[in-house]
């Protein structure tokens, strides 16, 4: 009877000892110094941030992914002051002034232990913002999958960015067969993201939000460019033959009258009917925010979702 004491006392006291180290090496983890590498620099950071404020529209949508409310953000360009898809997250949290124009002075008084920047856009300002607190910057505002590692690693939840990017990769490699499968040989389809202005369009190709989604799909861009960049402005009607493509989105800039008339001036041009999305009725319309603003993996999944739908593929 007494080994049998003797032998659960052991134990109970092996267990004790066992959670201590867990817990020790917890917190260990929580206080432990890290050097985060960005495209600004390299800033240290102790721990777990909790008070973080998002500068641009990809971190916003990222902080969400990753189960983060920020203390402060910055304005959407449309739907303002927020885009719908993060009003049910974020419909509590101060604003901070624009991409282009955060407040200083209020995001200091905010007191925050972390400030998720972009070099598009902050590079100017970086050492003002690092000078309120540890700041790491994302390179550009459309590259979300960057956007997605930075934050996992600034934010301590690399597990929880490694495991969005995993369920990404699966989708991407789902949606790819499904497609592959409807079109046959003629995989892989080149495509053409067409932004419609009210006094030009825009072509988009792979460096640009949706141009990486596409991209990861396996779709081919028009060869506009020699050079990779996020697209092309298009100022004359003659320049339609460079867009050519299978497949064409068309993405309005807004519902004002003018956007929609110079798109009526552009379709309606003789040229504009000699296009193969034209011809093969493959010409569909598409949100500007999942497709254009969003710049997150929230908004890259929207998207996502979309094509589903476009394509005629059940989910």
């Amino acid at each position: 009877m007494r080994l049998v004491k003797r032998i659960f006392q052991q134990r109970t006291l092996f267990a004790f000892l066992a959670g201590w180290l867990t817990l020790a090496a917890a917190t260990q983890a929580e206080e432990t110094t890290r050097q985060v590498e960005h495209a600004l620099g390299v800033t240290e950071i102790q721990g777990t941030p909790t008070r973080i404020v998002t500068l641009y529209q990809g971190a916003n949508d990222t902080a969400v992914a990753l189960g983060v409310t920020p203390i402060a953000l910055v304005d959407s360009w449309v739907e303002k002051p927020m885009y719908h898809y993060l009003r049910d997250d974020l419909a509590n949290v101060p604003h901070v002034g624009l991409e282009t124009q955060p407040n200083l002075e209020e995001i200091a008084r905010l007191k925050p232990d972390l400030i998720i920047a972009n070099k598009a856009r902050h590079e100017d300002i970086y050492t003002l913002l690092s000078q309120i607190a540890p700041t790491v910057a994302e390179d550009t505002v459309f590259d979300f999958k960057g956007t997605v590692q930075l934050m996992g690693e600034a934010l301590n939840k690399q597990a929880e960015a490694d495991q969005l990017l995993a369920d990404w990769n699966q989708r991407v490699a789902t949606l790819q067969t499904e497609l592959q499968a409807q079109v046959g040989d003629q995989w892989p389809l080149q495509v053409a993201i067409t932004n419609v202005r009210n006094d030009h369009l825009r072509v988009y190709l792979e460096d640009s939000f949706a141009g990486t989604v596409l991209h990861d799909l396996g779709f081919e861009f028009p060869p506009m460019s020699a050079q990779r960049t996020w697209g092309v402005k298009l100022n004359s009607k003659e320049n339609i033959p460079s867009m050519n493509a299978d497949v064409m989105f068309i993405i309005f800039q807004s519902q004002d009258g003018s956007v929609h008339e110079n798109y009526q001036a552009w379709s309606d041009h003789p040229l504009w009917q000699t296009l193969d999305a034209t011809q093969n009725n493959q010409v569909y319309d598409v949100d500007l925010v999942a497709w254009l603003m969003s710049g997150g993996i929230i908004g890259a999944n929207n998207m996502m979702d979309q094509l589903y739908t476009h394509f005629g593929i059940q989910s």
